[in-house]
């Protein structure tokens, strides 16, 4: 029997629907999904197996001009993402224009790649303007080939998931079959503690934030998680703890439930705060935390 497998990378703007897309093919929620731009600053493999193939999808960063060395770094997957992909899976949506990152645009025309170009969001619109879209997309990239489809109501979804199958080169598994992500399993817990301060705290508070798991200890009955959050100024420690501890109380409950649920057992969560002044700049420190 023939083998299929490959890497789908996803390449697209903030808030286009990029991490959306890669849980519902892959199966499992494995990116953080909320409103707020640049949720995602990790690149995470999902992998689905079948039989004859084995698919790993890699949801990247959103497209952004880097203002501190986080982002370079968050910027340096995403262009990696497009040098060791099989297929190139570029999201975009109905409110998402060509000439947003024309650098890049002109950077995804130049390559070899086979690329799909997914337009999201399309059960907000009509026929008529999903035609114009297209064929403005059909200048700007002449050689992907362009699906219109909707994650959140999984239209054409499966469709995605068919053309992947046919444009997968033919190549033995790259991962054990019942492997679901190339992440450990404390980088979840962190991620799940990172949503809920992107769900809870506004403006410029979550983007000041970094979580790092100290401790991550499980045994049969309970999966027992210490876990240091970092902010950029002593202002904002306080903001995260809030009144008489009450946020981060709310944090960490809504966490734990949450965790709780992904990891299918019992959790005791700890969450402490603590300040590391200018770590988005700081080399050493974003080594610290996967960057």
């Amino acid at each position: 029997m023939i083998h299929k497998a490959g890497f789908v990378n996803i390449i697209g703007n903030p808030n286009v629907g990029k991490s959306s897309l890669m849980n519902i093919l892959v199966g499992e929620k494995l990116s953080i999904i909320t409103s707020k731009a640049q949720t995602t600053r990790h690149r995470i493999h999902g992998i689905v197996n079948g039989e004859n193939f084995q698919i790993i999808y890699s949801d990247t960063p959103g497209i952004i001009r880097p203002y501190y060395k986080l982002q370079e770094a968050m910027m340096k997957s995403v262009n990696i993402a497009l040098t060791d992909a099989d297929i190139i899976l570029y999201i975009t949506d109905i409110n998402d224009a060509p000439d947003k990152n024309k650098n890049y645009i002109e950077k995804l025309g130049k390559t070899k790649t086979p690329m799909l170009l997914i337009i999201n969001k399309i059960d907000l619109i009509n026929h008529e303007v999903l035609a114009g879209l297209t064929d403005l997309w059909a200048q700007f990239l002449p050689k992907a080939e362009i699906i219109a489809a909707s994650a959140l109501h999984r239209i054409n979804t499966e469709k995605i998931f068919d053309r992947f199958f046919e444009l997968l080169p033919v190549h033995p598994a790259y991962y054990p079959k019942d492997t679901l992500t190339d992440r450990p399993e404390r980088f979840f817990a962190s991620e799940i503690i990172r949503k809920k301060i992107l769900l809870n705290y506004k403006e410029e508070i979550p983007y000041s934030v970094e979580i790092r798991i100290d401790e991550f200890k499980e045994s049969a009955q309970i999966l027992r998680i210490r876990s240091t959050i970092y902010v950029l100024r002593d202002s904002q420690k306080g903001i995260i703890i809030g009144h008489k501890g009450e946020m981060l109380k709310k944090v960490g409950t809504e966490a734990r439930q949450e965790m709780e649920q992904f990891f299918g057992k019992k959790i005791f969560l700890e969450l402490f705060v603590k300040v590391s002044k200018d770590w988005r700049n700081n080399e050493k420190q974003l080594r610290r935390f996967g960057y």
